[in-house]
């Protein structure tokens, strides 16, 4: 990916070789990959310490949730909060079952 960075800045008319420039294209790797990682990642642990094992069925609301990807059209960041709510239904030990 690095390789690719630097090609890219090529393109753009700059200098990977410039101060400044010179650690971009790690930087950048480095980021890209910190915003995918959730697309290599198992949600269920996730979202088992996310949400209570709640014997009721009122329903719970989960506010606030940070959250960055990337846009798949332009490969660009973007970021922000989600909330979820859900209706519980009976648990098991197992991935808790949920409604939207």
């Amino acid at each position: 990916m690095e390789t690719l960075i630097r090609e890219l800045l090529i393109k753009l008319g700059e200098d990977p070789k410039r101060e400044g420039l010179e650690r971009t294209p790690m930087r950048v790797a480095r980021t890209y990959h910190e915003f995918t990682k959730g697309y290599h990642e198992d949600p269920e642990p996730l979202f088992r310490n996310l949400m209570p094992i709640d014997a009721s069925s009122d329903l719970v609301l989960l506010r606030d949730l940070n959250f960055i990807s990337l846009c798949e059209h332009h490969l660009m960041p973007f970021f922000g909060k989600c909330h979820i709510a859900y209706l519980p239904r009976k648990r098991s030990s197992d991935f808790p079952s949920w409604s939207i």
